[in-house]
């Protein structure tokens, strides 16, 4: 991936520079790429279950190669390395390492995290991996799953075993990514796996996500308190659509929901109160005992924040429009607040239909820094999805990807100007790959893979994004 160097003669365009230090990456996820679902020693996860359902994936696509990447890794760190990744945010498939998801761990999957981490290491790029990514091992859920306060403990085990195995080689740890979606999506509007559509159970799966994070930073913590240690977070920007009270009560709830239930007990070691009130009659503070808001509230040393789109919400009646989270989307996930609707905002949309606002990535930043206890924090996923081909150039001209990230990257730029402790940028994705209930049919790569020989072939957004991690910033455009 070479790019046109500047004529000597020619004077460098100015640049907006990014601080010394900042990391360049791209994030993963393991379901999403892997592959090899059945080999070595590999169990079934809730998503191999979820995706032989019929109705529940676009054109009954699943995960069961994927983009090979359990096989082909050395080819995509060539490709990092290419781009100048100076990071790689990956997840660790709990299923790999523990096929029924408790007891000693598979040999076989530990080593090939291994492997992976050490090619890393060679080709110059710090490992980010995140432990869990949605894939629970069946077995757990058919105990119960995250409803079940014994799958928090189960994954501090989890947990454990890969921090032995890999902490002596990586030292940047991130718990559970987007727990709004394994919870809400999974066990509320049945979207995502496992299908469940029970509002006072994804309440539990919630907590129990939280509690499990903390659990976790504790017991890696205890064996190496060096290492560095977060979560992953998806938040949104939400706006009301008028200024109405039912309108306001709308941003209120989602804001509540989306992000405060989550935020509040990382950062701050309680429940947001409106949020408990709205809940009060669906049974959830019997699911945290005393002493949990303690666990969950271990100190992180990073937040990670996963910005894509921007909320626009109302609670007038008859309105009650959801969110674009699937293509089968047919129930809430707002549990306790389903009757708010989600309306168009009037920006411009992602092939995913998700509104265009980088905006709202500078608010929630700068709401994390002024809110909330001081923590370093990363973007680690920010992209945007759309039907793509290669064209007869052999390559992908992914312009409106090039303008996302672009926007983004100043967005966040404008918030370091403000202060903001932002170290680093991780983009979705590193690969076109499986995109959970819209099966293979978007794509968020910067590169493209022809999932048929799994030949992989860097869109424009790959070399445009090499050039600006090479020069550390974007084209100062004044």
């Amino acid at each position: 991936m070479t790019s046109v160097q500047e004529s000597s003669s020619t004077p460098p365009a100015p640049v907006l520079a990014f601080p010394a230090g900042f990391r360049w990456g791209a994030a993963t996820a393991a379901y999403q790429i892997e592959g090899a679902a059945a080999e070595d020693g590999r169990g079934p996860s809730i998503w191999d279950t979820f995706c032989r359902t019929p109705g529940k994936v676009l054109g009954g696509d699943t995960g069961d190669v994927a983009v090979d990447h359990y096989h082909l890794f050395r080819d995509d760190i060539a490709l990092m390395s290419e781009l100048g990744l100076t990071a790689y945010r990956f997840s660790i498939s709990w299923p790999r390492v523990q096929p029924s998801g408790s007891g000693r761990p598979n040999a076989a999957g530990l080593d090939f995290y291994r492997r992976l981490v050490d090619a890393l290491l060679e080709a110059g790029i710090e490992p980010w991996p995140t432990l869990y990514h949605w894939d629970l091992p069946q077995k757990l859920e058919d105990a119960g799953g995250w409803p079940e306060r014994d799958t928090a403990y189960r994954f501090a085990e989890y947990a454990g075993h890969v921090h032995e195995a890999l902490g002596d080689r990586v030292g940047q740890w991130m718990t559970v990514n987007e727990p709004w979606c394994a919870a809400f999506l999974g066990y509320a509007s049945g979207e995502h796996a496992p299908g469940r559509r029970e509002g006072p159970a994804a309440l539990r799966a919630a907590h129990h996500l939280m509690l499990g994070h903390g659990l976790a930073v504790q017991a890696m913590r205890e064996r190496r308190p060096e290492h560095r240690f977060g979560a992953a977070v998806n938040l949104y920007a939400i706006s009301p659509a008028s200024g109405s009270a039912a309108d306001l009560d709308a941003a209120r709830r989602v804001d509540g929901m989306q992000n405060r239930f989550f935020l509040d007990p990382l950062l701050r070691g309680s429940y947001p109160a409106d949020v408990l009130t709205d809940l009060e009659e669906l049974g959830f503070d019997a699911a945290v005992r005393p002493g949990d808001l303690a666990v969950i509230n271990q100190p992180l040393d990073q937040l990670g924040v996963n910005y894509y789109s921007r909320f626009t919400v109302t609670g007038e009646a008859g309105t009650a429009g959801q969110a674009a989270t699937s293509p089968f989307a047919s129930h809430s996930p707002w549990v306790g607040s389903e009757s708010v609707g989600f309306v168009d905002g009037g920006r411009p949309v992602t092939g995913m239909g998700w509104e265009i606002d980088e905006s709202g990535l500078h608010e929630v930043l700068t709401r994390l820094h002024t809110d909330y206890p001081p923590v370093d924090l990363y973007i680690t996923e920010n992209g945007a999805g759309y039907d793509e081909v290669l064209n007869g150039e052999d390559t992908v001209h992914d312009a409106d990807r090039i303008a996302y990230i672009d926007a983004h990257l100043r967005a966040s730029h404008g918030a370091i100007a403000d202060g903001v402790p932002l170290r680093g940028y991780f983009t979705w994705s590193l690969l076109d790959n499986f995109e959970w209930s819209w099966g293979y049919s978007k794509r968020f790569g910067l590169v493209h893979v022809d999932y048929a020989t799994q030949r992989r072939v860097p869109k424009d957004s790959a070399r445009w994004y090499a050039g600006v991690i090479r020069r550390g910033g974007l084209p100062d455009h004044g």
